[in-house]
C-alpha cells in the first residue's frame, strides 16, 4: 500500500471512530483527520522507533502488547501537535482503544491490499 493510500485510510478511520464513538475521540472536520493522519505518519517515523527500543523489555515480558501504548502514546502525541480544539482523546484509554482499532483496520486493508 503507498504512503497516500495509508494516509487516505488513517484519515477515514479517524473520521470513522469519531463517528462510533464521539465521546472518546472528537475530529473536527475531513482536513484535520488528513493532517492528523499526516502528523501520526511523521511520529512513526521518527518518534516510534526510539519509543520502541527504550521499552523493548517490557514488550518482551508482555509478548509485544506493550507496543498498543506506545501506539496510544504516539496518538496523544498527535493530537497535542494537531490541537486539542481540532483532534483530541478524552482519556489514555480511549487512545489505546484507538490505536488497538486502527492496528486491526490496517492490518485488514494491508491484508487485502497484498491479495491483488
Amino acid at each position: 500500500m503507498s504512503y497516500f493510500q495509508r494516509l487516505f485510510v488513517n484519515a477515514l478511520t479517524f473520521i470513522s471512530l469519531a463517528v462510533l464513538f464521539p465521546n472518546m475521540i472528537y475530529v473536527s472536520s475531513i482536513w484535520t483527520a488528513v493532517m492528523a493522519s499526516f502528523v501520526l505518519s511523521i511520529l512513526n517515523m521518527f518518534v516510534k522507533p526510539i519509543l520502541s527500543i527504550l521499552s523493548l523489555p517490557f514488550t518482551l515480558v508482555t509478548l509485544g502488547l506493550f507496543t498498543f501504548v506506545i501506539n496510544a502514546a504516539i496518538l496523544k502525541m498527535t493530537s497535542f501537535f494537531v490541537g486539542a480544539d481540532h483532534f483530541e482523546f478524552s482519556s489514555f484509554g480511549a487512545a489505546l482503544l484507538v490505536a488497538i482499532l486502527m492496528s486491526l483496520v490496517n492490518v485488514i486493508v494491508s491484508e487485502h491490499n497484498s491479495r491483488r
